[in-house]
């Protein structure tokens, strides 16, 4: 493994991909310390610090996370990626429903850059609506237990959060782009498990207060619940990665065609189904349409209706859990829908003289693979739910009580973005090993998770 490592800088190409990924990474780690004009940055920092200790959280909590910590801090990074992740979402959904879209999107290449720019538009419009409830969220001293966060609210203070929140996340889209362009891995998702990682010297030093090594009388972990925790971060991290690599091979044959002289076709080969084929987006819809109650009952605590809506969807309740369980089954079925079309992989294969062995083509392999899609994405349904709760499950004061930041690692979206960009990094950089005869990250020459 060491040795696979001492390889990447023994090609030039691939040294000053990871050097440049990593440059990147840092920039975009000094601009989440950079504050927003007309904060006090402490009072904001001191009212995080009190939440994190518990499961609570609104929509903005999980744009934190997506931010790396910086909206917390409220500097000029603080609306993150979200904006994009969004925008990219509902340019994907309108590709289906619009004929213009879905035309533009099957023209290749050129399709491919228009659709980038539309998305380009969309995450600013995103960002400047966003923004926008962010600085009324910062200037309702209610929404944080009568901490005034903003000490002259007012439009000057709205439109410049606007205007400087609204670049920021314009610049970390172009950084994005440039890792993209330039570096290893996909940009949006390298900058967002970067800013997740963040938290985790926070997480261990947590752990260390609560275990006490050294101070009994202080000890709040016991050490058998330590053990325990680290066995379940290694189950989970290790069905993480089964259920992300984790593919229905169907087999797939091709006729055999003379053109001129020569043979063609007739080979067998195999469609891979993805159990996780929706990847984090169900939890992120989830997330996003459970805690919105909450999120407009903190910008309006004086409506009767929506407070009591807030406190039945809160964290840890009965009611949170079921229903944030059936959203996540709910958006799994309807976002693998809309990214998986068994009528266009059978029209494809029949195009090219592809057939599933025993299947007709056409309509019957259609059904079919509708079929098999359908009963996968169940079983990857499932296991978003469990993961999504997990960490709900093991910081409730009945089972192992340990803060909500510490829980987070065991499960939820941050676990899988984590695990699935690592897998994805590595991946990428082993075939340019393998490319250049370097020995990759095992000495079969590809990751055991790919067999």
């Amino acid at each position: 493994m060491f040795k696979a490592y001492s390889n990447i800088f023994k090609v030039p190409e691939l040294r000053d991909k990871v050097l440049f990924t990593l440059f990147i990474i840092v920039i975009y780690r000094i601009g989440t310390y950079v504050p927003t004009p007309g904060i006090d940055g402490t009072a904001l920092a001191h009212f995080f610090q009190s939440v994190s200790r518990s499961t609570g959280g609104t929509l903005f909590g999980i744009m934190g996370m997506f931010s790396g910590g910086a909206l917390q801090k409220a500097t000029i990074f603080a609306l993150g990626i979200m904006p994009y992740i969004s925008s990219s979402i509902i340019l994907q959904l309108l590709t289906v429903v619009i004929p213009q879209l879905e035309k533009m999107a099957k023209e290749g290449e050129e399709g491919r850059k228009k659709i980038i720019q539309y998305t380009r538009y969309g995450t600013v419009i995103l960002a400047l609506i966003q923004t926008f409830f962010i600085s009324l969220w910062l200037e309702n001293p209610n929404a944080f237990q009568g901490t005034v966060i903003v000490p002259n609210p007012g439009w000057g203070f709205r439109l410049m959060t606007i205007l400087t929140l609204t670049t920021g996340t314009a610049f970390i889209m172009w950084l994005g782009e440039q890792i993209d362009q330039y570096g290893i891995g996909n940009g949006m998702s390298i900058i967002i498990t970067a800013g997740i990682i963040e938290s985790i010297p926070t997480a261990l030093l947590q752990t260390w207060v609560l275990l006490s090594p050294f101070d009994v009388a202080r000890q709040q972990l016991a050490w058998w619940k330590f053990a325990l925790m680290v066995v379940l971060f290694v189950g989970t991290v290790l069905g993480v990665v089964m259920i992300i690599q984790g593919q229905r091979k169907i087999p797939v044959q091709y006729a055999k065609q003379i053109r001129g002289h020569r043979m063609y076709g007739g080979q067998s080969t195999f469609l891979p189904l993805r159990v996780n084929q929706a990847g984090v987006i169900p939890i992120i819809f989830a997330q996003s349409v459970i805690l919105f109650p909450a999120t407009i009952a903190g910008l309006f605590p004086k409506a009767g209706e929506l407070v009591s809506m807030a406190r039945f969807l809160t964290p840890g309740q009965l009611g949170y859990e079921m229903i944030y369980a059936l959203l996540i089954l709910f958006f799994t079925f309807f976002y693998t829908a809309i990214t998986f079309n068994p009528v266009d992989v059978s029209d494809n294969l029949q195009k090219f003289g592809g057939f599933v062995p025993g299947i007709r083509p056409g309509k019957n392999t259609a059904e079919y693979l509708d079929y098999i899609m359908t009963r996968i994405a169940a079983s990857g349904a499932v296991f978003l739910a469990i993961i999504a709760l997990f960490p709900s499950v093991i910081s409730s004061p009945r089972v192992l009580n340990i803060p909500f930041l510490i829980a987070s690692f065991f499960g939820g979206t941050g676990l899988l973005i984590i695990v699935g960009v690592v897998l994805d990094v590595m991946k990428a950089i082993e075939s340019q090993l393998l490319m250049r005869h370097y020995e990759g990250f095992v000495k079969r020459g590809k990751l055991k998770s790919r067999r």
